[in-house]
């Protein structure tokens, strides 16, 4: 069996295979001057290596949509023109390989202003490009981040409407696929977990108000993003908190209220919305939450978190645990694990011409 080669189409955009780029910031982007967050030689490199590797999709790392919801001062970002046109450079040669390229947008909420990780990743002030960080209620991430500012009604608005914008200026950039960031303790994760929404007006309490928030973005993404194209959401499946978290059962029944707003696919993470959380980390430690979202509705899903091999790959599309697989730290160390799983597996994905000679 090789279900890690067959074609998957969502609306009329078809992926090749079912070895997929999950979003991974590379915190390379400039943080001041007129290329602030535009992408340059590098994430072109970055994503084009994994694209002549025969990667099916690739998701360009959390995009923000706005310079406020970046996550660092170096991150990408999809709010100007000069942004725009940078990325067509990228998804002109990685539809040209075959690729579909997607993109993520994100707005980092608490978590944003912070130094790149290999600096320690501790939150920065304006001396060193950072400022303040907004959330749905004035709770700071951790110890040593700063309270941030609670967005009123109104500052909410203005959010949905940055994602809207950013979706549109997606699809002129040439993406075929775009992600809503709703995981890992980010803004849309933040008003959906009762661990870090304390508010009391109508995006805060009930899940239906928690839940709010999220939804009005996928309406606005999906209003503005061609009906032939799909709409993926990631989620966090869980907090890892005994109580007062974002579960399971929440992601399962927050699925189905995501399809009815049209989303095409359940990109399944999970965790980083609470710190001193015990997660049992283990080869594909993430993959039961997936599974669990295929076999209880009917919204496509992705699974990810330690998947390395091919064989491991194989088995969770053939045991009906997912329909595609997201490989991260593996697309890293190995730009082309799809054409090298290929031959492992008995099968062929495309080959640039000027690699024929790998074949």
């Amino acid at each position: 069996m090789n279900a890690l080669f067959e074609p998957l189409t969502l609306r009329d955009v078809t992926v090749e295979n079912r070895i997929w780029m999950p979003p991974m910031c590379q915190y390379s982007a400039a943080p001041e001057g007129p290329a602030t967050g535009a992408p340059h030689d590098w994430h072109l490199a970055h994503y084009a290596a994994r694209a002549t590797g025969g990667t099916g999709l690739i998701i360009v790392e959390a995009t923000a949509v706005s310079p406020e919801g970046r996550i660092s001062p170096y991150d990408l970002g999809l709010w100007n023109d000069t942004q725009t046109e940078a990325f067509r450079r990228i998804t002109r040669f990685l539809a040209e390989q075959g690729t579909v390229p997607g993109i993520q947008l994100s707005h980092s909420g608490r978590k944003a202003s912070t130094d790149r990780p290999w600096k320690g990743g501790a939150p920065v002030g304006p001396d060193a490009h950072g400022w303040q960080p907004v959330a749905p209620s004035p709770l700071p991430f951790d110890q040593g981040h700063p309270v941030p500012t609670e967005l009123s009604v109104e500052d909410i608005r203005a959010v949905v409407g940055r994602f809207a914008d950013s979706a549109r200026r997606a699809l002129a950039a040439g993406f075929e696929v775009v992600e809503i960031h709703g995981a890992h303790g980010y803004l849309i994760n933040e008003f959906l977990s009762p661990h870090s929404n304390h508010r009391t007006d109508a995006f805060g309490g009930s899940y239906e108000n928690r839940t709010r928030f999220a939804l009005e973005v996928v309406d606005a993404v999906r209003e503005v993003w061609p009906d032939d194209k799909p709409v993926f959401f990631r989620i966090s499946a869980t907090d890892w908190l005994d109580q007062g978290g974002w579960t399971a059962d929440d992601t399962v029944r927050f699925a189905a209220d995501l399809q009815a707003h049209g989303v095409d696919l359940l990109d399944v993470s999970t965790g980083g919305n609470a710190t001193g959380v015990r997660i049992p980390t283990a080869p594909g430690y993430q993959v039961p939450f997936a599974a669990r979202v295929k076999s209880e509705t009917s919204l496509p899903v992705a699974a990810v978190g330690l998947v390395t091999g091919a064989e491991q790959a194989e088995k969770i599309l053939a045991n009906g645990e997912a329909d595609a697989v997201l490989l991260g730290r593996e697309l890293l160390r190995n730009p082309s694990f799809a054409r090298l799983a290929a031959r492992e597996r008995g099968t062929q994905v495309r080959v640039p011409d000027q690699y024929h000679r790998s074949v």
